[in-house]
C-alpha cells in the first residue's frame, strides 16, 4: 500500500519570510536565523519569528505600559519586537534597559533622560546571545482600531 499523493504532490509549510525592503530588518533575520540554528535558545527561535511577522502582528508599547511590566525586575533588559512609543501620562520614566527595533524620538529621549539605555537588537545580540538577563514583551495587538470591527455581526 503507498500513501496517496494529489497531483502535485503534499504542500509543506514554510515558515513566513519577511516581505520587508528595509535592509536593517533584512540583516536582523539573517543574524537571528543563524542564532537559532546555531544556540539551543528558545529566545533567538521567537525573536526570529516576530521579526519575520507582520507589521500588524509588531504593535508598538507605550512606555506607561513598558515601566508596568518592567516593575521589580531591575537589571533585565526589555526586548520588544516593534516600536516604543513615548507616554505623556508617564511623569517619572523609570531607569530601563531597552531594546527595540523602533523608539519613537520623545520615547528615546525620556529613557535617556531618565539613565536608562536605548538597544538596538544586533547589540543585544552581542550583550546577550542567548536570551540570558532579558524580559521579552509585547504590544497589544488587538489595539487596533479596526480589530473592533471584527467578530460576531
Amino acid at each position: 500500500m503507498g500513501i496517496d499523493i494529489e497531483a502535485g504532490g503534499r504542500v509543506k509549510s514554510k515558515a513566513r519570510v519577511t516581505k520587508s525592503e528595509n535592509p536593517y530588518t533584512r540583516l536582523l533575520c539573517k543574524l537571528y536565523k543563524f542564532l537559532a540554528r546555531r544556540t539551543d535558545s528558545k529566545f533567538n527561535k521567537v525573536i526570529l519569528k516576530r521579526l519575520n511577522m507582520t507589521r500588524k502582528s509588531k504593535p508598538p508599547l507605550s512606555i506607561q505600559k513598558l515601566a508596568k511590566l518592567m516593575a521589580g525586575k531591575d537589571g533585565k533588559i526589555a526586548v520588544v519586537v516593534g516600536t516604543v512609543t513615548d507616554d505623556k501620562r508617564l511623569y517619572e520614566v523609570p531607569k530601563l534597559s531597552v531594546c527595540a527595533l523602533r523608539f519613537t524620538e520623545t520615547a528615546r529621549a525620556s529613557i535617556l533622560k531618565a539613565g536608562g539605555e536605548c538597544l538596538t537588537f544586533d547589540k543585544l545580540a552581542m550583550r546577550s546571545p542567548l536570551g540570558k538577563g532579558t524580559v521579552l514583551l509585547r504590544g497589544p495587538v488587538k489595539a487596533r482600531a479596526a480589530e473592533r470591527h471584527f467578530g460576531k455581526a
